[in-house]
């Protein structure tokens, strides 16, 4: 069975953040990239508000340099999904394609949160032409287009205000005849004036060709249909935390986020650490997790020193 100091699960900024630092400090760390090497960037097209790039970046080609910075100071990055993880005692037990053992004196999960979608195919043929679940990553683009926010509940009016500042309309696609956001969010709703609410409808199609999203199909409580034209189509139904892992073990919200110790990484068991998205359900920006797996991995330096 292999032995090592740290193991880190998951890529994207944290995960690759964790393991450089980790590596700078002599860790030796082992990071398993899982399902989807790279993260949700991967699925980004341009990245304009990540501090370094000023000409804007590829999601993929900043995961990549990321992974090659990595490398660089030494760590060992492997493709592959951890199966199985027990916490119960250290060393730590993992189990990767649920073949290859490995005991780790320190883990950092950094496995993320993904978007939920509708489950359109159209939605995925434009995943990154026009269909985001990121306003702040990718409002920017639509600056003066008109866009669509699907959704009714704080996230949802909190993107539609925001794409509301720098788009010419916006409109809210809701299901229900309310909104489930607090009173706070509704009135700002309200009271910005290009938010149009749709209320009882659902989206039947993602429109587009191939330059990207063009409109959206949608369907009324009575039945009928409409098309409107936009150019984005903001998703804002909810994230999923990936911590099916860790259920049972480590702590979690009511959301399902790992539970760390204020102003750390640190989760209920001695030992293991949680950076990124899969700790974060409020920014979810690449920076906050970059900024997380950095954290990460100077608490399991000095808890390994310890």
């Amino acid at each position: 069975m292999e032995q090592v100091k740290c193991l880190i699960i998951g890529s994207g900024p944290a995960g690759f953040t964790a393991a450089i630092y980790t590596s700078r400090a002599n860790l030796s760390p082992v990071l398993y990239e899982g399902i989807e090497p790279g993260g949700q960037l991967t699925t980004t097209t341009e990245v304009e508000n990540f501090p370094g790039y000023p000409d804007g970046v590829l999601g993929s080609v900043m995961m990549d340099d990321m992974r090659r910075q990595a490398k660089k100071f030494g760590a060992d990055i492997r493709y592959g999904v951890v199966t199985s993880l027990d916490l119960s005692q250290r060393p730590f037990k993992a189990i990767v394609d649920g073949t290859t053992e490995i005991e780790a004196e320190s883990v950092i999960v950094a496995t993320g949160a993904t978007a939920k979608y509708l489950g359109l195919p159209s939605e995925n043929k434009f995943r990154g032409m026009g269909v985001s679940a990121c306003a702040t990553c990718d409002g920017f683009f639509y600056r003066g287009k008109d866009v669509a926010v699907v959704g009714g509940g704080d996230t949802a009016c909190e993107e539609a205000t925001y794409l509301a500042s720098i788009c010419r309309k916006v409109y809210m696609i809701v299901r229900k005849p309310y909104l489930r956001a607090s009173e706070a969010m509704q009135e700002r709703v309200r009271n910005t004036p290009n938010i149009e609410v749709l209320w009882e409808h659902n989206t039947i199609e993602v429109l587009g060709d191939e330059d990207g999203v063009t409109g959206a199909l949608l369907r009324g409580a009575d039945g009928s249909e409409r098309t409107i034209d936009i150019m984005g189509f903001f998703l804002a139904i909810g994230h999923s935390p990936v911590t099916d892992l860790v259920k049972g073990q480590l702590e979690l919200d009511e959301q399902g986020y790992i539970v760390t110790v204020p102003g750390t990484s640190r989760t209920n068991i001695e030992g293991v650490f949680a950076a990124g998205d899969v700790r974060d359900p409020h920014y979810r920006q690449a920076i906050t997790a970059a900024a997380s797996g950095c954290i990460a991995a100077l608490d399991c330096e000095r808890f390994l020193l310890k």
